[in-house]
């Protein structure tokens, strides 16, 4: 960080970014296609279904497609983002349009495999890409949040304006001693909303004719999540950031106490100002009267 950046009596505490296996959910999503790749390439070169299953463009393309088709539905339901189940489908619509393109419908067992764990490279390079992209700088008034491969984001979050602090460790943070930690603002930047939908269904009618209806409702729970530009994301050594984030909050919160002291302070500027004002207008009121009187008794003088 450029000190033309910090402010006045400010200094740097920690500099950190994610952890490289911080980002492993869209890392897995690189390393299943690395695997079905050389599946898919064993079983349609070397394995006994190789002349009954694989023997043809079609049939191989239905099995890679089919079963990256399935784990794109199951990824996305579990995290609930359908961008994942579209992704893979680019994958797939990209590799029938290249095999069609370039005539290598005869070679469709080899272009297969080399296609998708080509793929798979490139997305775990994307995914360090981005990891790197990554910056979070603590200092001693507020945190830096620092981020973005095309486009740059920042975000500044000073310590006073930090209501709460959410920390999570997955079974890898614990392992390798790495976590996240995200800080909620007091307007509640860094909660998102988890949604919940119940409904019935009631058939009315015969046999051969049926009338169903649905109702239901849908409840939203507010639950602590942010961007990873937006929070610490996967920051090594957790227990060490986590104990300096604490102190560097805990020691900008004004206690119950130091809260009464500062008003009674305000309170006795106050009493003292308003003394300080009546003092001086009785000053300036004697002084007034003073005056006129030794200008009325020179003029007497004068006149006798």
């Amino acid at each position: 960080m450029d000190q033309d950046e910090l402010l006045e009596n400010e200094r740097v505490e920690r500099i950190l970014s994610p952890h490289p296996l911080s980002f492993m959910k869209l890392q897995s999503l690189c390393i299943f296609l690395l695997i079905w790749g050389i599946l898919i390439g064993w079983f349609a070169n070397f394995s006994e279904w190789c002349n009954s299953w694989f023997n043809g463009f079609i049939q191989i393309i239905l099995v890679w497609s089919i079963v990256l088709l399935i784990w794109g539905i199951i990824a996305s339901l579990v995290t609930i983002r359908w961008r994942i189940f579209f992704l893979y489908l680019g994958v797939v619509l990209v590799g029938i349009l290249l095999i069609i393109w370039q005539n290598w419908q005869s070679i469709t067992g080899i272009v297969i495999p080399y296609y998708t764990i080509f793929v798979s490279i490139i997305g775990f390079l994307l995914v360090e890409l981005y990891r790197r992209s990554h910056k979070y700088i603590i200092s001693n008034h507020r945190i830096i949040f620092k981020g973005g491969v095309l486009t740059k984001e920042e975000r500044t979050l000073r310590y006073d304006k930090i209501s709460d602090i959410n920390y999570k460790q997955g079974i890898l943070g614990q392992i390798f001693g790495f976590g996240t930690v995200i800080p909620i603002s007091q307007s509640g930047f860094g909660l998102g909303s988890d949604s919940t939908f119940a409904a019935g269904g009631v058939a009315v009618g015969k046999t051969r004719a049926k009338f169903f209806g649905l109702a239901g409702g849908e409840k939203e729970v507010q639950t602590p999540r942010a961007r990873s530009y937006y929070e610490l994301h996967g920051v090594y050594p957790f227990k060490e950031i986590k104990k300096l984030v604490e102190s560097l909050v805990q020691g900008s919160v004004i206690t119950q106490y130091q809260q009464e002291q500062v008003e009674f302070q305000r309170e006795q500027v106050d009493i003292q100002r308003e003394m300080r004002d009546l003092l001086k207008k009785q000053l300036e009121l004697p002084g007034d009267l003073s005056i006129n009187n030794v200008e009325e008794e020179s003029s007497e003088e004068e006149e006798e």
